[in-house]
């Protein structure tokens, strides 16, 4: 039982993995100001896939991060 816990507490902030993913996706899609740096190919892939995991894992879910129904 602890052992699990201790996993579980390992992966903090992976909703804010996710949201950083997302900023950095819309961003990469936006025009560049002269001088600031574009985001890696690899870091964007990375983050794509990311986006996409959590987007199939939420379509299986059947309650929401509160633990609502889905509606």
């Amino acid at each position: 039982m602890a052992l699990l816990m201790t996993a579980a507490l390992a992966v903090p902030g992976e909703r804010d993995r996710l949201n950083a993913c997302k900023a950095l996706v819309e961003r990469a899609g936006q025009p560049q100001p002269s001088g600031a740096p574009a985001p890696e190919n690899a870091e964007l892939q990375k983050c794509r896939q990311i986006i996409k995991e959590w987007t199939l894992r939420d379509s299986r879910m059947s309650v929401d991060e509160n633990g609502q129904p889905m509606k």
